[in-house]
């Protein structure tokens, strides 16, 4: 079976210098800088309304963040996700633009993109977590 491109390639091919990696997760990509996500790409048939690329957050970080690109308010309320995600949407024509503006913040380290991983069941049960690497 072929292996399922990357989408938005140019994304992760602007944030080389950070060394990022690239895992599959729920028929999209993720793309981590060390332990830390900062993006999602998804690029799918179905429920298209949701492609595109969602920058990782934090709900505190989230509303600054979106003041950086050509966020609708219907977008920033829709809650993908939860507060942790800001999605830059494939269908509007400042998306490379956007996209790219995103991959400047990640490589000077902004503070606001990025957010460790959700500890894994087994865990939170144990009390344990996974270690933050320094950004």
């Amino acid at each position: 079976m072929p292996k399922r491109p990357i989408p938005f390639e140019f994304v992760v091919e602007a944030i080389e210098t950070r060394s990022p990696w690239v895992r599959p997760m729920f028929g999209c990509f993720s793309v981590y800088i060390g332990d830390e996500i900062v993006l999602f790409l998804r690029e799918r048939d179905d429920e298209i309304d949701t492609n595109g690329v969602w920058v990782a957050t934090t709900p505190a970080h989230r509303e600054s963040l979106a003041a950086e690109f050509f966020i609708t308010r219907q977008t920033l309320r829709e809650g993908e996700f939860g507060s942790k995600w800001l999605r830059l949407p494939s269908d509007h024509p400042r998306f490379e633009q956007d996209a790219l503006r995103a991959c400047e913040l990640i490589v000077a380290r902004d503070p606001r993109v990025g957010h460790p991983p959700s500890p894994r069941k087994s865990e939170r049960k144990a009390g344990g977590s996974r270690p933050t690497p320094g950004r």
